[in-house]
């Protein structure tokens, strides 16, 4: 069942991408091998078509993120957005840990119920690590990959030693400000005047969700992703990095690395972008990922 909130909260909603996008997430229980209770798992889906694509949001955030890019994509192929373990609107259980593994392991298995066929896989930002992560395990689900201003070449932050009562309950306190997500907002566009309203509410909705802060924590005590450099050699899809040019949250020496690590990779440039091509050049990005991966018939 989706949370009840989502319904009412996207009535304030201005976007016309946004609203259609909430309105179009839906749910279903996920059997993994992670827990004896299934997990309520949210996800959008729209196209059709053969080679589906399959995209994986950021840090802190939710399919919502996808509201310009995903739309585009699903005019000319099948595309779904899946909220990952711990994040977005996805089921929090008490029992699970929320690392990587536990990560990977319930969208293997959303994979296998839900589409059950090799994807595009693309990842922004932390979901390029879940990205990276998840070939490297599962290489039979993924055609061939696309990064979005990825993580996934530093080391785990040292903040998840920290992560003890009082300090987590005022970190997550800290990251939950309405101001201090809206300056994280505006730094991670080049136009920041895209960092309006609907673009707070919309990166600010799963805030609501039971066991949020919690979880959260969690994740960040696994030591969260950290540096695939040595692994990198051994994926052998080919793979789109994408990465703005005026990315300043994670700059763009790793764009460059990427591109030297990844053998069967290409590296594109996207000027007067910040660190979310997919919501600050959707349609730049959609036509790069199309071209990437036309449909094979």
């Amino acid at each position: 069942m989706l949370p009840s909130f989502i319904a009412s909260a996207a009535k304030t909603l201005t976007e016309s991408t946004s609203i259609a996008l909430a309105q179009q997430i839906e749910c279903q229980e996920i059997a993994t091998p992670l827990s004896p209770k299934p997990i309520a798992t949210t996800y959008v889906r729209q196209g059709n078509g053969k080679n589906p694509i399959l995209l994986l949001h950021g840090f802190d955030s939710s399919i919502l993120e996808f509201r310009r890019l995903l739309p585009l994509l699903a005019q000319e192929r099948e595309t779904w957005g899946i909220d990952l373990l711990g994040f977005g609107f996805t089921q929090r259980l008490s029992e699970l840990s929320y690392s990587p593994v536990e990560i990977k392991t319930h969208l293997y298995y959303c994979w296998k119920t839900l589409i059950g066929q090799p994807v595009i896989l693309v990842g922004a930002s932390m979901g390029g690590a879940t990205a990276l992560d998840f070939t490297l395990t599962y290489p039979e689900a993924v055609e061939k990959l696309v990064l979005l201003d990825s993580a996934g070449l530093v080391n785990p932050p040292t903040i998840g030693k920290l992560m003890f009562p009082p300090l987590d309950y005022w970190a997550t306190e800290f990251l939950r400000n309405p101001k201090v997500r809206h300056n994280i907002s505006r730094a991670a566009y080049h136009d920041k005047s895209l960092a309006t309203q609907d673009a707070q509410i919309c990166a600010a909705l799963h805030l609501n969700c039971s066991r949020w802060r919690e979880t959260l924590i969690a994740f960040t005590k696994s030591g969260g992703y950290g540096n695939f450099a040595s692994q990198l050699s051994q994926i052998d899809r080919d793979t789109l990095i994408l990465w703005g040019k005026s990315d300043r949250i994670l700059g763009l020496k790793a764009a460059t690395q990427f591109e030297k690590l990844l053998t069967y990779s290409k590296l594109v440039w996207i000027d007067n972008c910040g660190h979310v091509p997919h919501l600050e050049k959707p349609q730049i990005t959609a036509a790069e990922i199309l071209h990437f991966a036309p449909t094979k018939f």
